[in-house]
């Protein structure tokens, strides 16, 4: 399912048109929270389901993880301060932060992250270079949260060290859109693929190097709309902003969705 970003009640919709069952497993792309008006009924949920939901961070559930440790000077928006003012908050936070930023299943065939993962990594790097930023936030959260913001650098090297390489780590798995064949992300295009910086192609798009052997499922980027291709499928269908609530089933590619039912 793509980004639900508070969206409780439209999630609860496209559950009971997937009819999921205690024999589903639920594969979550990242956002969860954020924007929509209920995030706390939504982590509530995918927390009580254990084992039976898999997901992975996005760029808005960092940032709720970063306000919570107070390590930066960012005050949470309307639609936050019900998670954080919540008696069961630290719960909820202490859950949140042992997500992955990345999810991969060799027998399904489809590897998860928030925004998809640049051309120029290998699947096996992919997977280093995520364990890498998961276990800072194991070891110690608050000094990562303190250096995670910022676009620079915005360009991957391996002889990249400490917070800078965590943080471009974090901006490829998490707001990634538009690359160039260097691996330079762009931050400022976030509309759809008719706003395609000089130089800059979508990531998906840029020829790459080393096969995937995996497709990759991800959210994000809500301009797109549903879009896939040989390499990924994108999700994120914008039921926050109004338009709909995507889930995709993994044994056959079915697609299934609702309209939003929030009133924002």
């Amino acid at each position: 399912i793509g980004d639900i970003q508070g969206c409780y009640r439209s999630l609860m919709n496209l559950l009971d048109l997937i009819q999921f069952s205690d024999q589903d497993q639920l594969w979550l792309a990242g956002d969860l929270v954020n924007r929509g008006p209920d995030s706390l009924a939504v982590l509530s949920f995918v927390q009580s389901l254990g084992d039976r939901a898999k997901t992975v961070l996005g760029n808005h559930d960092l940032h709720l993880l970063a306000i919570y440790s107070r390590q930066v000077d960012r005050k949470p928006g309307r639609t936050l301060r019900p998670v954080l003012e919540s008696p069961d908050a630290e719960q909820h936070m202490q859950w949140l932060i042992q997500q992955p930023l990345l999810v991969d299943d060799e027998s399904l065939g489809y590897v998860m992250v928030h925004a998809g993962i640049p051309h120029i990594w290998s699947l096996e790097q992919a997977k280093r270079y995520a364990q890498e930023v998961e276990a800072i936030l194991s070891e110690d959260p608050d000094t990562f949260f303190r250096a995670m913001y910022g676009d620079k650098p915005h360009t991957w090297k391996e002889s990249l060290i400490g917070f800078e390489r965590l943080r471009v780590i974090t901006n490829y798995f998490t707001r990634m859109r538009f690359i160039t064949a260097k691996g330079k992300l762009d931050f400022v295009a976030n509309e759809g693929l008719d706003t395609q910086p000089e130089g800059y192609l979508p990531w998906f798009d840029q020829p790459r190097p080393a096969h995937m052997n995996r497709r990759i499922v991800c959210g994000h980027w809500a301009a797109l709309g549903f879009f896939e291709n040989e390499l990924m499928v994108g999700l994120d269908t914008g039921c926050v902003w109004g338009n709909r609530l995507t889930a995709l089933r993994l044994e056959d590619g079915a697609q299934f969705s609702v309209r939003s039912a929030e009133l924002l």
